[in-house]
């Protein structure tokens, strides 16, 4: 069995839904894992992970409304200690989750053709993030 672990930090990204997977695979050789899992885990509360279509950029920006009608200009939120942007992204990244497993068979993340990695920035003005990879495998 062999494990690998690394804390990466992504580049500042825009609120929205962005794709990642080459910016993760690119600071992680997995090539010599035949059979395993990638786990990867983000370590913020205002941010989230997701799988989803990596081709059509409409995708991301439907999410995006999406989850800004589910939880943004709540009269009852008592949390904006860090501005108005400040419990709705928390509630987006409980929604989504803040970790993912991805398969690995023959060094390559076993993703569906049409499947990316997102990094789900919820706040207004975010700064980098970071992230735990960690892979188990043969």
């Amino acid at each position: 069995m062999k494990i690998i672990q690394k804390e990466i930090t992504l580049k500042p990204k825009n609120r929205g839904f962005h794709i990642v997977t080459d910016e993760i695979l690119n600071n992680i050789d997995i090539s010599s894992i035949n059979v395993g899992m990638m786990n990867i885990f983000l370590k913020h509360t205002s941010a989230s992970l997701s799988i989803n279509e990596n081709v059509e950029p409409e995708v991301r920006v439907d999410m995006e409304n999406l989850f800004n009608e589910l939880c943004d200009d709540k009269s009852y939120y008592k949390h904006t200690y860090e501005g108005d942007d400040d419990m709705p992204a928390h509630a987006k990244s409980s929604l989504l989750g803040v970790s993912l497993n991805i398969p690995i068979t023959d060094g390559k993340l076993n993703l569906g053709t049409w499947q990316g990695i997102y990094l789900c920035e919820h706040r207004d003005y975010a700064g980098s993030r970071k992230i735990v990879i960690t892979v188990t495998g043969v």
